[in-house]
């Protein structure tokens, strides 16, 4: 895969270099206004959504998707659709771009469906497009980031090379996510902000996902919410819970985000605002539901050791 850090110029590069010259761009109407190196055969701006048929008669040659996960996961499944190279511009930390799965949302918000099998080709980061990014979101996404590199170091098939970018993306994150709501226009910040995402995409793209991430999977899917915030709000139990199994992995996290592991977490996702589910107005009634939906995901099925719906009701419980 080609991947590029600097203007969104290098776009023309890399589209030239995969031999893209009538894509179809995939873009919310938030970038209107943005200056492009390339000429769209076609633009599909509705964002987050399902009519992947529709987008898929548009593309040519190619797919550019420029945005956050759910610009990027649609452009996925354009590209899965149509077999034609995908290059994302990422403006969020949420790490979409380095896997070849989807979720689909409408354009609610709510979990549609998903899938697999795009052909990742190309990634061009430009730290500029994050500048604008409101705290909420920045922290979310960086939260969904630091979510990657925890779960990557004890999932089922984590391996030496997922740890060694696990690690390096979890140190950034929590070092740099504080700075950068401190000082939000800062693009070096920001530059090593985003390099600690790349880490964790890294990361997930040799590991995949496990109990957090299929907790915060059956939340969001529901009612639509955030997936960074909550992951970072459903990281932390998580942890806790998988300290009894994998205590190894979860005191190297620790010691990469500079504490405990669950308690960093937790005061990293602060700087958010939202710190629990019944924040975002998860009704309690339906805590055992989402337990049970979470207990037949695949990440809690590749977690060290998967949790029983009980188990699972208890630590969105202690979220709550």
């Amino acid at each position: 895969m080609i991947v590029r850090w600097g203007p969104i110029s290098l776009l023309a590069e890399v589209c030239e270099e995969l031999g893209m010259r009538e894509c179809l761009l995939v873009a919310s109407p938030r970038w209107d206004n943005l200056v492009l190196p390339i000429e769209p055969v076609a633009r599909w701006t509705e964002v987050p959504s399902v009519r992947v048929e529709e987008a898929a008669d548009l593309a040519r040659d190619g797919v550019v998707a420029i945005g956050g996960g759910s610009a990027i996961d649609f452009g996925k499944a354009i590209s899965a659709a149509t077999k034609l190279p995908l290059v994302s511009v990422p403006t969020t930390y949420g790490g979409a771009e380095w896997t070849p799965y989807f979720g689909l949302r409408d354009p609610q918000r709510r979990m549609r469906g998903g899938g697999s099998g795009a052909r990742l080709a190309g990634i061009v980061y430009d730290v500029g497009l994050t500048v604008a990014l409101p705290r909420e979101e920045t922290v979310g996404t960086a939260m969904n980031a630091l979510a990657h590199c925890a779960e990557a170091l004890y999932v089922h098939g984590h391996n030496e090379e997922s740890d060694e970018h696990a690690l390096a993306g979890a140190r950034l994150i929590s070092e740099f996510l504080p700075r950068v709501v401190e000082s939000p226009l800062d693009r070096d910040l920001r530059t090593e902000l985003l390099r600690g995402a790349s880490f964790a995409g890294e990361a997930l793209a040799g590991s995949m996902l496990a109990l957090a991430h299929a907790m915060a999977q059956a939340v969001g899917g529901k009612y639509g919410f955030a997936h960074g915030t909550l992951n970072g709000i459903l990281l932390p139990p998580a942890l806790r819970y998988n300290a009894r199994y994998a205590p190894a992995a979860v005191r190297a996290f620790g010691d990469a985000v500079g504490g405990d592991a669950a308690a960093r977490v937790e005061e990293l996702n602060a700087l958010g605002g939202i710190t629990r589910l019944r924040e975002l107005g998860v009704p309690e009634q339906d805590i055992p539901e989402l337990a049970a939906s979470t207990a037949q995901r695949g990440g809690n099925q590749a977690n060290p050791h998967p949790a029983t719906p009980k188990e699972i009701e208890e630590l969105l419980r202690s979220a709550w």
